[in-house]
């Protein structure tokens, strides 16, 4: 019996690979050849599965490529060693923004993750369903961070208490992604730490 039970087909990691290999192959199609024309099908042959299987798990390619970003990103953090993902609060409000920075700046100029986001983010501009499921399972939940390090900071006494942390992140993330996305200077750690500096410190004299 025990012989029978060792020598079973092992379903749960077999469908672990497919589930990889279906991210995997998402993911390179819609680098490739944009969102548009990535299909089921062609995610399904890339990933040596069939369609069913993807449809089994998920109700559209829209699904299969927000999971897989999910998966990206949590990769990235459990290899960085920082899963769950938070902004970390060394009492230095400013190095610990920089530091995040920094990393989503490795994040950006890496080619697994840059080709595949850049294709979805401008399918996003004029799908708007996309768009928005874009920014609620993917942009938002980082966004989030963010406002728990800065509501963190006003508690500290190191941000004014009127400051809507929501609205202040956008000082240095937006700027950031505006640059990342339309090409208008390089994205390096030297942009992202004076972003900080001047959101931080104000352009007025002192």
């Amino acid at each position: 019996m025990a012989k029978n039970q060792s020598s079973a087909p092992d379903t749960s990691r077999r469908s672990e690979r497919s589930r990889r290999a279906i991210y995997d192959a998402a993911l390179a199609l819609v680098a490739e050849v944009g969102y548009p024309k990535t299909t089921i099908e062609g995610i399904a042959s890339r990933a040596g599965v069939g369609k069913q299987t993807i449809y089994r798990w998920w109700p559209s390619k829209a699904d299969v490529l927000l999971e897989a970003f999910l998966d990206l990103s949590d990769q990235a953090a459990e290899a960085a060693g920082q899963a769950p993902y938070a902004i970390p609060d060394t009492g230095d409000l400013a190095a610990d923004l920089k530091g995040v920075l920094r990393a989503t700046v490795d994040e950006l100029r890496d080619p697994a993750f840059e080709a595949p986001s850049r294709a979805l983010a401008a399918e996003g501009v004029v799908n708007e369903d996309l768009g928005r499921r874009f920014v609620a399972q993917l942009l938002e939940p980082q966004l989030q961070l963010y406002v728990d390090r800065l509501r963190a900071a006003q508690d500290a006494g190191d941000v004014r208490p009127g400051i809507d942390p929501r609205i202040a992140l956008e000082l240095f993330v937006s700027p950031l992604a505006q640059r990342w996305l339309q090409y208008t200077g390089p994205v390096t750690y030297e942009y992202t730490d004076t972003l900080v500096d001047y959101a931080l410190h104000g352009l007025a004299p002192r």
